[in-house]
């Protein structure tokens, strides 16, 4: 009797399942390997949290709207699928915050609002004279004897101070991670911070030396950081779905239980079972722990907090809209009484996303401790961004049309001891169900390409196990 293929399951089609799935076919294919790859996906559409609405010449994302270019697993992945001609870079430009219902422009040289350059730290009005003090305290304050995991807010404060946290760089992480600093890890984040104190004892001097803005010469224009798709990053994951011509896709499918035996049995919510080799969860942590609820594998993991946020984008007629700085967007301060975390003039940042004469803006609402807002109405959630802006701009009319998506629960919180956690489920997962693994936004990095490296280092790691 011949024997089956092996057989690899990615259980979750969002960008992390389908790298994987990518990166094993091509392998599959390269090396003629004996195997075979099944997504499983619970939605009806693959791509998970990338969306991208195409509305009267708008080119609207409901999710991630772009990713870091100094991060190449996505643009290479791009690359590798024929699609890099669609690649545009962000316009640069301005930054603000929002602090006592001022924009106050971000001070030149500071890199996720640590300061690098003096003069225009010492010039700006977001600080007070005695926070800029209490700042410049962390070029003679001794490096921390801490060996153990802390939190952002814990280290950032001992370096800089309370006003420079609360006012630079508090905003600027919610942003990325909408959630409490004084709650997220810094081993898990940004762990490179805490090594240029180790390294540099003054966290300012290290970032000083070892920024790209340090080795940039003079004259020399500053360099896009974002990148995105022109098509919209939707674009990719339907490339990415033509291109697994010989991966079996199954879509509005869920996993429900995971079993040992000669191979690992999947029930699905259809009451059909499907048997693997090896399987990766590329779901989130909440999803995958109740795959394996009767055993408890994934307990220290499955309650990782997640902050559920919205996405508003609203599209006017230019002349409805006065008073625009000239930038591209602002962020809002935890202090300051607004709902809305983040406003992105994406018009500016992105011009290929807007026609000429029309002016689209995305803001942000929700955030860990602030999340009733996302459960409110369509209606609901218009007015009180629409009210939150005027405090701050112009806005003559109601938009042409608004936008709102709900993201429940999608941003997990990487919470002091992340790294620790995590490391032990591994290690039970490798003992009870060798070749099962662990990958995507809830485990080890949220931005696309972080979730990007998942997928490939699991594909390769699940290859590895099957053909040994």
């Amino acid at each position: 009797m011949t024997q089956s293929k092996r057989k690899i399951v990615i259980v979750g089609g969002g960008i992390t399942g389908l790298a994987a799935a990518y990166r094993a076919q091509e392998k599959i294919n390269t090396e003629q390997l004996d195997a075979e790859i099944t997504i499983v996906e619970a939605n009806h559409r693959l791509g998970g949290k990338i969306q991208t609405v195409v509305q009267d010449g708008f080119v609207i994302e409901r999710g991630p709207d772009s990713f870091l270019e100094r991060k190449k697993s996505m643009g290479r992945l791009i690359t590798d699928v024929g699609m890099e001609e669609k690649l545009v870079p962000n316009a640069t430009g301005q930054a603000f915050i929002l602090v006592n219902d001022k924009l106050h422009p971000m001070p030149g040289g500071a890199i996720m609002g640590i300061p690098t350059q003096i003069r225009p730290f010492m010039l700006t009005d977001l600080i007070s004279l005695t926070g800029k003090l209490r700042a410049a305290g962390d070029f003679v304050l001794p490096k921390s004897n801490r060996q153990d995991d802390q939190s952002l807010g814990t280290f950032f404060r001992r370096r800089l101070g309370n006003e420079v946290v609360e006012n630079l760089i508090e905003p600027l992480l919610s942003g990325i991670y909408a959630g409490d600093i004084d709650q997220i890890s810094l081993q898990s984040t940004f762990p490179q911070y805490g090594k240029l104190e180790q390294e540099h004892r003054s966290l300012i001097a290290g970032m000083k030396k070892t920024s790209p803005a340090a080795n940039r010469k003079p004259g020399e224009k500053k360099k896009s950081m974002f990148l995105t798709l022109s098509t919209g990053l939707e674009s990719l994951v339907e490339t990415l779905e033509t291109r697994l011509s010989d991966c079996d896709i199954l879509k509005g499918t869920r996993v429900e239980s995971i079993s040992c035996g000669d191979r690992y049995q999947l029930s699905l919510n259809s009451g059909a079972v499907i048997e693997a080799d090896s399987v990766i969860f590329t779901v989130p942590h909440f999803t995958a722990g109740s795959v394996f609820s009767d055993s408890g594998l994934l307990e220290q993991i499955e309650h990782i907090p997640a902050t559920s946020v919205a996405t508003v984008a609203m599209a006017f007629d230019q002349e409805e809209v006065e008073n625009i700085l000239d930038g591209t967007g602002f962020v809002v301060s935890r202090n300051s009484d607004y709902t809305i975390t983040a406003c992105t003039w994406t018009d500016r940042k992105w011009p290929h996303t807007t026609p000429e004469g029309k002016v689209l803006l995305r803001c942000y609402v929700g955030r860990a401790g602030d999340e009733t807002v996302v459960d409110l109405s369509d209606d609901q959630i218009e007015k009180i961004v629409l009210d939150d802006l005027n405090k701050i701009i112009k806005v003559k009319s109601k938009p042409d049309f608004t936008i709102v998506t709900r993201w429940k629960k999608a941003m997990p919180q990487y919470t002091v001891g992340h790294r620790e956690r995590l490391a032990a489920v591994r290690t039970e997962l490798e003992k009870n169900y060798p070749g099962v693994y662990l990958a995507g936004a809830s485990y080890d990095g949220i931005g696309l390409p972080d979730c990007i490296d998942q997928g490939e280092a699991a594909a390769y790691k699940a290859l590895n196990y099957i053909t040994q």
